[in-house]
């Protein structure tokens, strides 16, 4: 009555249905309902509307309530909130924020002329500018064998704890636009940044003020110790839109609860380079790559299991390219666990290794046997038409070590044993099913490479696969599948789909 459905098409499907879900939220986060009648008492209208003169002051403390003291670091006294502008300036230390303290800036937009201590239309946030994080140890030249230079402002800080530093950057931002919002669709986001009071019968609210804390990067942060007397500042600022703010304002609150999952300060760098370094539109198009990465992981890896489980023989497979892939992506995995690529990256990788791994017990017919504590490993026999395969299979590698072993004294060329050509000319027995679904993934990697941060090596390998792809599309083109052709160990590729006891036409 019902057809069956396959499981790769129930993924898809709940793919899509994420996708359009996740469009949803985001219309409804960058979109913003204005309220329809301004006369209307529900209505919030903006103060900067009134042109009022504004000032914006920066103060720095020891605590987030400022008890204990303040310190003026810098003030535009006629603050145009339309106009952005960068300026750079020398911050004094206390002796606690060098002694592994903390120090904090108070940024205040009151009206101009006045102390925003006492200003009752001021608006005002507090954020850090310092953080915790371990000291990157010394880089040692494998040449030299030289020290590398630290660069930081002093070296008399211990390595093996989170020690203080410094942010250089302090971005904000202003709603500049004249946004009347209805309080009966008041966005739950922004809220925590809406100061309201009462103007005669209308309903006004303050500058909607932002600091951005996605613009506070690692490449950014200076080491603090007993001798940073003076440190710099640089002080950004730029006007910002509703529909922004909003999205920014979940994005922060995205990489603060991933931190308090567990990620480290790097990973929660790279992504907020994701969202630091790429426009709007680029975004968008992170965000599909990265779902359809996802998927194409997910497939390939799905039909990769699934030929190999049902794989019962090794004929017209390379089991030598098997084993050698499995090494590489091994060797690849382990680099980029230890250059700490992000786990945008690294995580597929252990997947296929681990895959890699099963495949090499499957090819060699590998069974492993407990004896209490201690592994037995039990090697299978090979028939007759397997043999046959790895003669062919020592022969291809004989003639391609002549090519392969200079290149690997030349230079580090061992991912390019996962590309070998495989030795017989019929492609009737490749799971082009998982291979066209990492095809498909490798030409999203070649997008993915340029947003991800990555080490350049793993960078140029997502083009090589392209190339590798290129030439299965033309083997493939070369030595079309055909399925009642009997290959060189008298067996057809779909002889096990037929009825048995019937004859097979000449």
């Amino acid at each position: 009555m019902f057809q069956k459905t396959s499981f790769t098409t129930l993924i898809v499907g709940v793919f899509v249905v994420y996708v359009l879900h996740t469009c949803w939220v985001m219309y409804g986060i960058v979109y913003t309902k204005p309220c329809e009648n301004p006369k209307f008492e529900n209505c919030l209208k903006p103060y900067l509307s009134g042109k009022t003169r504004l000032q914006l002051s920066i103060y720095t403390a020891l605590r987030p309530n400022a008890e204990g003291g303040h310190t003026l670091i810098h003030k535009e006294e006629d603050f145009d909130v339309e106009s952005k502008f960068e300026r750079i300036v020398n911050v004094s230390l206390p002796k606690k924020t060098r002694k592994n303290g903390t120090l904090y800036a108070m940024v205040f937009v009151h009206q101009a002329g006045m102390s925003p201590w006492q200003d009752p239309r001021q608006v005002h946030l507090v954020t850090q500018l310092t953080t915790y994080m371990i000291p990157k140890p010394l880089e040692v030249s494998l040449i030299s064998g030289e020290e590398a230079p630290k660069t930081t402002t002093g070296g008399d800080s211990a390595v093996d704890r989170p020690v203080s530093h410094w942010r250089s950057r302090l971005t904000l931002n202003v709603v500049s636009e004249d946004f009347v919002f209805d309080r009966d669709f008041l966005p739950s986001d922004v809220h925590r940044y809406l100061k309201v009071f009462q103007n005669g019968k209308k309903m006004v609210y303050l500058p909607l003020l932002f600091v951005d804390e996605l613009s506070n990067r690692v490449k950014d942060l200076m080491e603090i110790n007993s001798t940073s007397i003076e440190l710099p500042l640089t002080i950004s600022y730029d006007t910002i839109s509703l529909g922004k703010l909003r999205f920014w304002i979940h994005m922060q609150d995205a990489v603060y609860s991933l931190q308090q999952f567990g990620f480290t300060e790097k990973d929660a760098d790279e992504i907020k380079g994701i969202f630091v370094d790429t426009n709007l539109y680029l975004l968008a198009l992170t965000f599909f790559v990265a779902a359809f990465h996802l998927l194409f992981d997910f497939l390939a890896f799905k039909n990769d299991i699934s030929f190999w489980k049902q794989k019962k023989s090794m004929v017209g497979m390379s089991s030598k390219a098997v084993l050698w892939r499995c090494f590489s992506t091994i060797v690849i995995f382990m680099y980029l666990f230890d250059e700490q690529t992000s786990l945008l990256v690294l995580i597929p990788a252990g997947i296929g290794s681990l895959i890699e791994v099963w495949k090499v017990k499957k090819a060699f017919k590998i069974q492993i046997i407990w004896k209490a504590v201690r592994p037995t490993f039990i090697f299978g026999k090979s028939d007759e038409s397997e043999r046959r395969t790895e003669e062919y299979d020592t022969l291809a590698m004989k003639y391609l070590s002549y090519l392969l072993y200079p290149m690997c004294i030349g230079g580090a060329v061992y991912a390019l044993v996962s590309s070998i050509i495989l030795s017989t000319s019929s492609v009737a027995h490749l799971p082009w099913k998982a291979f066209m679904y990492k095809a498909f993934n490798t030409f999203i990697d070649d997008i993915f490479a340029f947003i991800i941060t990555m080490p350049t090596s793993h960078r140029l390998a997502c083009f090589r696969d392209d190339v590798v792809f290129l030439v299965y599309l033309y083997q493939r083109w070369l030595y079309p599948v055909d399925k009642t052709r009997m290959n060189e160990y008298g067996l057809s590729y779909d002889e096990e789909e037929k009825p048995k006891g019937k004859a097979h036409e000449d």
